[in-house]
């Protein structure tokens, strides 16, 4: 069966792997959309520790992504985005439950697995290309490339630039090294970087236990239920069953061939239920796995569930111990370092559609890629679907 768990330098760089994806996100929510940092945070941490623990293999927890951008973009009150939480936990229980998501594994052609791993692949490049320039949405929204960092060029050229090549050589280099794993070093690079530059723990942090309120917001109104559900939960269910069930059990037996035998899709559905109501509970966002979160932690050097106990337990602890204070902290870290840190993951992840075999099975991937670069991941999956199944008709050809 292998190692459960193991704790070493690989598996702390690869624990580290997925901030790219998590950490832009989550502080963009708590920001702008004013969700509680302690709630986020403490969550975030006990969704890692939890599913590490029971699934005894490397798991990643990421934001539910359409959800949080529309959130972020509309700047959606706390309530309505805790709607889509309890929402998309009831949604997840009852499809895991019932073995309803079995039964759309069993209708998902292999070449739209391969589409969503791709697309998701991509648009993780894309997403950290933006932030190594200075050009995403966070950054935009903030009017700055490094929003926490006193200097923000060197001469002409943008600091966050700087540091992003500067971090991807670096990554280059040492990411096959288990001496001098890459993950660790260009993060614990980036956050000397951030104080070198001007970025600080403020002087208002507050050490000490702080516990989570349970519904710190109260009980979101029958309002705040009905718009999350259209405008939030319908638009991130086929996202949510591509990526975070079907891709991401997919890409998990891959990596760990029978050690990752309790990584099913059942399984899988009722993990981010529990994780979304807990969340609801204590204020947090919308949480998932992820293909690409998985990717993100495999390529850094995560093989145990050791990633997830140390990441989630750096999460939980930094959250009691400074409470709504833990951003300060959060905010050593250069924008560019999640992007190289973004840009790699996503090329590990692309490269999956490697064993697809014929020209039928690339179109199908390839479509589902254009589909999402144009519209959503969503609608290249339901697109894709209806591809592969068109196509297995003999007498249609690519």
């Amino acid at each position: 069966m292998g190692e459960r768990f193991r704790f070493d330098r690989m598996e702390l760089a690869g624990a580290l792997g997925d901030l790219g994806t998590l950490l832009p996100i989550a502080i963009a929510m708590i920001l702008i959309n004013g969700i509680s940092p302690l709630g986020v945070f403490f969550s975030i941490g006990l969704f890692y520790i939890v599913s590490g623990i029971y699934f005894g293999v490397t798991v990643p927890v990421q934001p539910m992504k359409v959800i949080g951008a529309y959130s972020i973009a509309t700047a959606m009150t706390p309530d309505q985005i805790l709607a889509s939480s309890f929402l998309m936990g009831i949604f997840l229980l009852i499809i895991g439950v019932t073995g309803a998501i079995d039964l759309i594994r069993k209708a998902t052609p292999q070449p739209v697995i391969r589409g969503v791993q791709l697309s998701t692949g991509a648009l993780l490049i894309s997403g950290g290309i933006k932030f190594i320039i200075g050009t995403s949405k966070f950054q935009a929204l903030q009017h700055a490339a490094e929003p926490y960092l006193s200097v923000q060029s060197v001469g002409p050229v943008s600091v966050t630039l700087v540091i992003g090549v500067a971090a991807g050589i670096v990554t280059l280099f040492l990411l096959d090294s288990r001496k001098f794993p890459a993950g660790l070093i260009v993060v614990a690079g980036g956050v000397a970087a951030g104080l070198l530059l001007g970025a600080r723990i403020g002087p208002d942090t507050a050490f000490g236990v702080h516990l989570p309120a349970i519904l710190p917001f109260g009980f979101p109104a029958n309002a705040d239920f009905s718009f999350a559900l259209f405008a939030l939960v319908l638009p991130q269910l086929p996202m949510t069953i591509g990526n975070a069930v079907l891709a991401y059990t997919d890409l998990s037996g891959q990596y760990f061939d029978k050690r990752s035998e309790k990584v099913t899709n059942r399984r899988a559905c009722i993990s981010m239920a529990l994780a979304n109501l807990a969340s609801f509970c204590v204020g947090g966002m919308p949480l998932c796995h992820g293909a690409g979160g998985l990717a993100a932690h495999y390529r850094f050097g995560a093989r145990t569930a050791g990633s997830n106990l140390i990441i989630g337990t750096v999460f939980a602890v930094l959250a009691l111990v400074l409470g709504e204070g833990i951003m300060n902290v959060i905010q050593l870290l250069p924008m560019s370092i999640l992007g190289v840190l973004l840009v790699f993951a996503g090329s590990q992840l692309t490269l999956t559609i490697m064993d697809l075999e014929s020209r039928k099975d690339y179109f199908v991937a390839v479509l589902i890629l254009g589909i999402t670069l144009a519209s959503n991941l969503a609608a290249g999956f339901i697109t894709g679907m209806a591809a592969a199944h068109i196509l297995k008709w003999d007498k249609l050809s690519i």
